[in-house]
């Protein structure tokens, strides 16, 4: 297939594609004909090896990180002998449930694998309540930077405290009230004896 094709299937702009290209960084293989179009070689991927790659972003002004997800994402996946079929991307909190296109994801039993870059990409709280529920249906989550955070409590904690302050304060100062609110915990804590 065309690149221009791939990357409209991928979710990217065909601008985007031939940067990758020129970069080397093109996470699928490709021939350059002689006439410089470019054919993207789909044969030899096994069809039962489809994903969908999900992108999240939290808010409009980290669209620029969207490009970087997306090809962290393809380039690791189709290391692993995954083809992509889908990129889906969103703009939406990730403390909250109102992800339209991530909940079309999870309704669509065609769909077995969901590729994601991080956990959170896709929620603060309760990933391995979907991990199960999409394993039960045969169907499966892949997490390509599966990093572990050093301290897991005190992050599911901050998760929450900053639910909270969304509900109380509002969205967008939710993360500041939340961080100024542990700074506050962290220094009593410091000043008992």
């Amino acid at each position: 297939m065309k690149l221009s094709q791939w990357a409209k299937l991928q979710g990217v702009s065909y601008k985007t594609a031939w940067r990758w290209f020129d970069e080397g960084k093109l996470p699928v293989p490709v021939e350059q004909m002689a006439t410089g179009t470019l054919l993207v070689k789909t044969s030899g991927y096994k069809k039962n090896k489809d994903c969908v790659v999900y992108v999240r972003v939290s808010s409009g002004d980290q669209k620029s990180d969207i490009d970087r997800q997306i090809a962290r994402v393809v380039a690791i996946v189709t290391q692993q002998g995954f083809t992509v079929s889908k990129t889906v991307t969103e703009i939406g909190a990730g403390l909250n449930g109102h992800k339209p296109k991530f909940m079309r994801l999870l309704s669509d039993s065609s769909i077995k694998i969901i590729a994601v870059e991080y956990k959170d990409r896709l929620m603060r709280l309760g990933y391995e309540y979907v991990k199960y529920a999409l394993k039960s249906q045969g169907r499966s989550l892949i997490v390509v930077d599966n990093k572990e955070l050093e301290d897991d409590l005190v992050e599911e904690g901050k998760a929450v405290l900053t639910s909270f302050c969304a509900r109380l304060y509002g969205r967008r100062s939710a993360k500041n009230k939340a961080k100024k609110t542990l700074e506050a915990l962290k220094n009593d804590s410091n000043t008992c004896p």
